[in-house]
């Protein structure tokens, strides 16, 4: 007979490091077995990735490589980029099932909602770096080292791919995380409106960490989608705190119904 799982607040820690340790280890399962189809059109997904420079680049050029190992390697990391995009909804449904015994029972009602909408944005905010920031960025700095011949590595390259696309990305997960943190009290809407002063300063920090150039424009045009994103989890957080307090309302009626 299956053991019936312990409610959070019986749980020891080494059993929160257990359960979250079989997520991860879920996670990279479904990682791994995602791989194999991706490595069968790794080239295919790695042109795509380097249609942003290379659409700037001269005529006849191309990405270069300076070790032996250097085209293996970046096309398995290619194919793993490929894999954590495609399995995303079961990664966020693994995440969900680690924090969904700390909730109360109407609200793990909200699972497929979440899988959808993280998984949603997150793509959103892939295709939002892949079509503007990126091409941008890249833009920027081949007319920086136009009077130049330019040799861009390819591993070189996919990092800086990699941390401007999974970067921006996960900087859209905003939306929902908050609307996850407002269910369970954590903030509310009043709260973030104060607190409007010091995100605007964390949300230009973030971007000129996430975005390689240091022009101020192109910090903007990752800035301001955040910006907008704030405002947006501002208003989740209202109607989620909105939605709470109907609830507990009704709760309260039927039990002095009941009474």
């Amino acid at each position: 007979m299956a053991k019936a799982k312990k409610s959070p607040d019986k749980m020891t820690f080494l059993e929160h490091l257990d359960d979250l340790r079989k997520r991860i280890f879920y996670s990279f399962l479904a990682i791994v077995f995602t791989i194999v189809p991706a490595w069968l059109f790794h080239k295919q997904i790695f042109d795509i990735l380097a249609f942003p420079v290379s659409q700037y680049l001269p005529e006849g050029e191309s990405l270069a490589f300076t070790k032996l190992t250097e085209p293996f390697m970046v096309y398995i990391k290619v194919s793993f980029l490929a894999a954590i995009f495609v399995i995303s909804p079961v990664i966020f449904f693994q995440f969900w099932k680690f924090v969904a015994p700390g909730l109360y029972q109407r609200e793990k009602k909200y699972v497929i909602p979440f899988v959808f909408f993280s998984s949603t944005f997150f793509a959103a905010g892939a295709i939002f770096a892949y079509y503007v920031v990126f091409p941008f960025a890249c833009r920027f700095f081949l007319g920086m080292g136009a009077d130049f011949q330019p040799v861009i590595k390819m591993e070189e390259y996919f990092s800086l791919a990699i941390r401007v696309i999974l970067g921006i990305a996960l900087v859209f997960e905003l939306p929902t995380l908050v609307f996850f943190l407002s269910r369970m009290g954590l903030i509310t809407a009043k709260w973030m409106t104060k607190k409007f002063k010091y995100a605007f300063l964390a949300i230009f920090i973030i971007a000129a960490i996430i975005t390689p150039t240091p022009d101020p424009i192109t910090q903007s045009i990752v800035a301001v989608p955040m910006l907008f994103l704030y405002g947006l989890s501002i208003l989740i957080a209202f109607f989620s705190e909105k939605r709470k307090k109907e609830n507990v309302k009704e709760s309260e009626s039927k039990e002095d119904l009941a009474g």
